[in-house]
């Protein structure tokens, strides 16, 4: 691949400031269309168990497969961002993405759907290349605020899933008209990026790390595999703590990799340099507090009223309550940027996380009215609109230019692992309270879980003004 790709640096003249708007809608459109896939499935899971007759455990694969597909994609194409160009791996994305979506929709099997799902996560790489194109090609003041956008995708396209699938589900079983409907959006933003984003920015060049790679690979998906499947198989279970000594192993052999080679896949400075690891710690807590909220809303709104609480809504209800989320969120993320132009990216992702905390705060107080979930959303929004514009800035501003894509990469890949840690956090929570007799969680447990989350997000704040502080000269 290296010979026949440049490995030359290239540093491409910017695009003229009228195709910067058309540009950033490309992005952003590309960008709800990755995040609508990664919630599509999940008000699914249920109705899957019943149409390919298989267990809880065996569907949840359905999801899980998605997400170690982008933990381990997410690097590699990050770096070969760098390496030949960011437009390419972002055609390649949103193509793996297309194809994925056909072979879920043409699925008669789970097999075949997992899949589908695999090619369908290979396409999370595609908002950190986003955010290396915006870096490298658009005004400095205007860089921010692009970013802010583009990262505010992940919570609008993850509403968006939700509502699609909900309307889906009110007419139909089958669940092959979802995954049409991805296809169909996938080559809407195939073609918006073909057509409106420019092969532009700086490329390093290089070889590629094979030998990184594979071994990053192998480490993230017995992590992430022990992480998503501790709650069902037991944490203290043979295969839980094997995938976890191997993580261990191979955390070890990679580290000794990228040390050693000239051209390593990850530069060990993105991942723990003095900027770079507050950064990524920020990332993670972010990461941990956003996914939880995918399924304990999810959960929440549709427990029935007979538990004692709960909204005894449906799927399209749960997208419908995230709705103020969404408007909020791309409000809020269209002037982070020029609130980090005051006070810098740091300090606004301070301030954001604050937001995010107290709407989790709020459901821990009040959880029993629809009026909750609206006003929960609206802070919500607030909150990951500013937090997200800002670090997307954070995890960049200090690298350089050729990378960019493996640094925001590297902080994708980190928000994604604080994601799996939620999703197995709060399910080890609900499973252990549950109302006597039943099989739902109590609301104690729910409590429980916004209170840790509300921790989580303002623990993210203390990083980002220690950062802060410590940068504040750089």
């Amino acid at each position: 691949m290296a010979s026949a790709l440049s490995t030359t640096p290239v540093d491409d003249s910017a695009p003229p400031a009228a195709h910067v708007g058309m540009t950033l809608l490309a992005l952003a459109t590309a960008g709800a269309v990755v995040s609508i896939q990664q919630t599509l499935v999940i008000p699914l899971l249920p109705r899957l168990m019943g149409i390919f007759h298989v267990t809880v455990t065996d569907v949840t694969w359905v999801f899980t497969a998605s997400l170690l597909a982008g933990a381990v994609a997410t690097p590699l194409l990050s770096r070969f961002g760098d390496m030949y160009g960011k437009k390419r791996m972002i055609l390649i994305t949103m193509g793996m993405l297309l194809i994925g979506s056909v072979i879920c929709a043409v699925s008669g099997s789970l097999p075949v759907l997992i899949v589908g799902r695999v090619l369908q996560g290979t396409s999370t790489a595609m908002i950190p290349l986003a955010i290396g194109m915006i870096r490298d090609t658009f005004p400095r003041e205007k860089v921010t605020g692009a970013i802010g956008i583009v990262s505010a995708t992940m919570g609008v396209g993850g509403t968006l899933g939700m509502i699609v699938t909900g309307l889906i589900a009110d007419h139909t079983q089958s669940h092959h008209p979802v995954f049409w409907i991805a296809a169909g959006l996938s080559a809407i933003g195939l073609v918006l990026i073909a057509v409106c984003a420019p092969e532009a920015g700086t490329r390093s060049g290089g070889r590629p790390d094979y030998a990184g790679a594979v071994l990053l690979g192998a480490l993230l998906v017995c992590l992430l595999l022990a992480i998503s499947e501790g709650t069902n198989w037991g944490w203290a279970s043979g295969g839980v703590l094997g995938l976890f000594g191997a993580a261990a192993v191979l955390c070890v052999a990679w580290t000794l990799v990228e040390l050693r080679i000239r051209d390593p896949l990850v530069r060990l400075s993105l991942l723990a340099g003095p900027q770079s690891l507050s950064a990524n710690m920020a990332s993670l807590l972010l990461g941990f507090s956003m996914f939880a909220a995918f399924t304990l809303i999810s959960n929440l709104v549709q427990t029935p009223r007979s538990a004692g609480y709960g909204l005894g809504g449906s799927v399209l209800d749960v997208g419908l309550y995230s709705l103020p989320s969404t408007v909020t969120m791309l409000v809020a993320s269209s002037y982070a940027g020029r609130i980090a132009g005051r006070i810098g990216a740091a300090f606004t992702l301070a301030i954001g996380s604050v937001f995010a905390g107290f709407s989790y705060l709020w459901l821990a107080i009040s959880s029993g009215h629809g009026y909750d979930f609206l006003a929960f959303g609206a802070i919500q929004g607030i909150g990951f609109g500013i937090a997200y514009a800002a670090l997307g800035s954070l995890a960049v501003q200090h690298v350089p230019m050729e990378q960019t894509g493996i640094a925001s990469g590297i902080n994708s890949l980190v928000r994604t692992a604080g994601g799996s840690v939620a999703g197995a956090a709060t399910a080890s929570i609900l499973t252990g309270s549950l109302v006597k007799g039943t099989a739902i969680p109590t609301l104690h447990g729910y409590v429980v879980c916004f209170v840790i989350v509300a921790v989580g997000a303002w623990l993210a704040a203390a990083v980002a003004i220690f950062h802060g502080v410590r940068h504040r000269a750089s």
